[in-house]
């Protein structure tokens, strides 16, 4: 099961539309859907979530905590909605084409996908590229 919450002013407008396509994303990587549960705030929440838990004192876009078991993958994706909104300016690309990025990045790490190493990191921009695709077919 896929939940959404919220710990700021911002809303998905199409939870149900971006609940599907990520049991697609799961389904397509031979995987199946535990409990995953993402949390939308804003910088000041996930940069004290990065002091505390990861001993990181810089702000990030996303945080995932994988509590997958076996095939099934289950996790928190935290995701900062002003990084993304940041993050959409420098790469000219949409907000909302961003967040399905960083929306879809903490899956593909509970299946398995690294991004600290140069090779890993385009290794998982390519399943990142892919699985956006998806998103475009089920509408």
């Amino acid at each position: 099961m896929i939940n959404f919450n919220y710990e700021s002013e911002f809303n998905l407008e199409n939870e149900e539309a971006i609940g599907n396509w990520l049991s697609a994303v799961i389904l397509s990587e031979g995987k199946k859907e535990g409990e995953i549960n993402y949390i939308f705030c804003d910088d000041e929440y996930l940069h004290k979530i990065n002091l505390e838990y990861l001993n990181h004192d810089d702000l990030t876009d996303v945080i995932s905590f994988d509590y997958t078991m076996g095939n099934e993958i289950s996790g928190d994706v935290f995701i900062s909605v002003e990084r993304v909104q940041d993050n959409a300016v420098d790469f000219n690309v949409a907000f909302e084409e961003e967040l399905r990025r960083v929306i879809v990045h903490g899956v593909l790490h509970y299946c398995g996908y690294k991004d600290k190493g140069e090779k890993d990191e385009q290794l998982m921009r390519s399943k990142e590229n892919e699985k956006l695709a998806l998103f475009h077919v089920e509408q």
